[in-house]
């Protein structure tokens, strides 16, 4: 299908354009004493018992509200001083708020709590490292367990502890001496580079960090440090007077992401003759930049709770990082919380070469919390401050896009390309990409599929714009067999992307070809649950195999999921009359045999009656959390009919486990 597009900047702070999905989850609050979410205006004074102060302060923790849970967690631990339960959630609650000092005493009280070991050694050892207390810290932070990523840290931190307390040499020689798997050199090449450059070790700083930057592995790894070695090597060329070679170091990195705000001013700087000081220069800012190497390394989806908890540490060592806060801001993001992203951004210094990424990702915070007029005002200024810059261009399409205003989306896009010029580079596709979608949405297709082709040109492997045309054109019935080729190719590029998935299962429907379409929807419905046009598509594909119960319990869900208003009355008719004949399909080059391409067949008994001498059978439509043997003992009243169940259903053999909701199965007529 072709999906709606929500624009992120940064998914780490070195990728400056990446398109994803976001869904928004209201908030809810608990009242006091009442384990039941209710919407209602809660504050955490009218809470006067223990219980009622630590429900509430879970469902806060739950929903990442850690401002309200901190409140709530310490009127509990008022009840009840001795509550180690309690003290460990509060100390968490304030690190996870950024507030590390006033977590520091809990820290201390709870420093002999296995449950929360990990947590406080590591904030005991950069309390010491802030203090300049070096030989406390290295004692604290001694690691003895079998932990990788652990070891690497603690190493890491020790390492910086030796090079506060003056013994850089000595902090050199422990990590080049740290064994571990392959992907620790990630991480050890910056931090040996910054250490040395720290210490004074201008050879063993270049070293290190030329090798961290011609290393494939820490780009796709670890794209935050990557660029902050970049960066780190520039600046000690620039102070080292090689203007050439660290310009030279700015290319390397240049050749990823051209548009990169910070390479950009560094690359203007040292053109001027100016030499840029180092972003590590003690002991305290090169722990936090352990936290930040590792939490960042970490930033995928799930992980977001733990990568926060290490870059707030990490920020609170050196408050004025911006990569830091813009990282911290795109988890705020994710875990819902766009006001404290919002809060995040503008705390970027107003000096940093960040600031303007900053701006961009706070005007498209403002569109998710629905202050649409805000986002484009600010979006607008920020476009009439620097008209060269292509990202504000597409953050301010990506609201317009939001907001359905799809004429207005087309003139921003034709001004970017404008901007862009004659010879656009490859990362520009996105400009040429959304520029399509916004005549597309127009149904000026003339003017749409220039755009599409454009963006294949600069990009040909971009799975988004193949699943975008190849859709587009199956829908139309224009360039079967391209439009195909491409969604297939998309399918490959994301073989777990549930809407391009969903485009192959539609292609095939639109072809005749509906067991085909059945597989692929039914794969698609698994990989992007909740999705109204999927399921309604996959009940389309049921309904033209005969299964008809199965097609209207789809239909019936997708009604459920909030669907286009102009679909719902097109689903509403299809559960009452169920689909007209589907006639023939569309005529097609040599791509498939007459007989793949043919409708199927009407089933010769009708669907659920039984066949002659087969086992009596009746029909069950699968729900939520159902299995083989759940629906054995719930219906038949033994677990082991379960294999009876299997075998009535050949094409569950593959996959016993490939149950899923609206599925219909054969399972044993009950006995009377």
């Amino acid at each position: 299908m072709r999906q709606k597009f929500v624009l992120r900047l940064l998914s780490g702070v070195a990728f400056a354009s990446a398109l994803l999905a976001a869904t928004v989850v209201p908030r809810l609050a608990m009242a006091q004493d009442n384990p039941v979410a209710e919407a209602v205006e809660f504050t955490p004074d009218k809470v006067n018992t223990f219980s009622g102060a630590f429900l509430a302060a879970r469902t806060a923790d739950v929903d990442h509200d850690y401002a309200t849970a901190i409140a709530l967690y310490q009127k509990a631990l008022n009840f009840e001083p001795a509550n180690l339960d309690i003290r460990e959630r509060l100390m968490v609650s304030l690190l996870m708020n950024g507030q590390f000092d006033e977590s520091l005493k809990h820290v201390e009280a709870l420093k002999g709590d296995d449950a929360v070991e990990r947590i406080t050694t590591i904030v005991r050892g950069l309390e010491a490292i802030r203090k300049g207390s070096y030989a406390d810290a290295e004692k604290i932070l001694t690691y003895k367990g079998g932990n990788d990523l652990d070891r690497l840290t603690h190493a890491l931190l020790i390492g910086w502890a030796k090079v506060g307390a003056g013994k850089g040499a000595e902090a050199i020689k422990q990590i080049k001496a740290l064994k571990g798997p392959d992907w620790f050199k990630v991480f050890t090449q910056y931090h040996l580079g910054a250490m040395a450059l720290v210490a004074g070790d201008t050879a063993t700083a270049r070293t290190n960090l030329s090798a961290a930057i011609t290393s494939q592995e820490a780009v796709a790894t670890t794209p935050d440090t990557f660029m902050r070695s970049v960066m780190a090597l520039a600046r000690l060329e620039a102070a080292q007077g090689n203007k050439q070679k660290a310009l030279d170091a700015i290319s390397v990195a240049e050749r990823l992401m051209l548009n990169y705000a910070p390479l950009k001013a560094l690359r203007q700087s040292i053109e001027k003759g100016e030499k840029p000081e180092q972003q590590v220069t003690d002991a305290t800012q090169g722990a936090s930049a352990v936290l930040f190497s590792i939490g960042s390394a970490l930033n995928r989806q799930g992980a977001e709770e733990m990568v926060s908890l290490y870059l707030q540490i990490s920020h609170a060592l050196d408050p004025k990082s911006a990569d830091t806060l813009i990282l911290l801001g795109g988890i705020a993001e994710k875990l819902e919380q766009p006001k404290q992203a919002i809060e995040l951004y503008g705390r970027v210094p107003q000096d940093s070469p960040m600031r303007r990424i900053s701006e961009l990702q706070l005007g498209l915070t403002l569109a998710q919390t629905g202050d649409v007029d805000g986002a484009k005002e600010h979006l607008k200024k920020l476009i009439e401050s620097d008209p060269t810059d292509i990202r504000s261009y597409i953050a301010y399409g990506s609201v317009l896009s939001d907001a359905k205003d799809f004429a207005e989306m087309a003139k921003t896009y034709d001004k970017a390309v404008e901007v862009v010029g004659p010879a656009p580079r490859p990362s520009d596709w996105s400009v040429f990409f959304q520029r399509g979608i916004a005549y597309e949405r127009l149904k000026e297709w003339d003017k749409a599929e220039p755009n599409f082709r454009k963006a294949l040109e600069l990009n040909p492997d971009q799975p988004q714009v193949l699943n975008y045309l190849g859709y587009s054109w199956v829908d139309m019935n224009r360039n079967l067999e391209e439009g195909l080729n491409m969604i297939r190719r998309a399918v490959d590029l994301r073989p777990d992307d549930g809407y391009i998935v969903d485009s192959l299962g539609w292609a095939y429907y639109r072809l005749g070809r509906y067991d085909d379409a059945v597989t692929e929807l039914e794969r698609a419905v698994q990989l992007r649950a909740g999705d109204a046009t999927i399921n309604d598509h996959l009940g389309d594909a049921y309904w033209r195999v005969g299964r008809q119960l199965e097609a209207k319990y789809q239909w019936q869900r997708a009604l459920t999921m909030k669907p286009e208003m102009t679909e719902i009355p097109k689903i509403e008719q299809k559960i009452r009359e169920g689909l007209a004949d589907a006639g023939p399909p569309p005529v097609q080059t040599a791509m498939a045999s007459p007989a793949a391409t043919a409708p199927a067949a009407p089933p010769a008994t009708p669907p659920g009656a039984a066949q002659p001498n087969a086992p009596v059978t009746a029909d069950y439509i699968v729900s939520e959390g159902d299995t083989l043997s759940k629906i054995a003992i719930d219906r038949l009243g033994d677990k082991e009919r379960a294999r009876e169940i299997l075998e009535m259903n050949p094409e569950l053999k593959r996959n016993p486990n490939r149950l899923f909701p609206g599925q219909l199965i054969k399972i044993p007529a009950k006995s009377n």
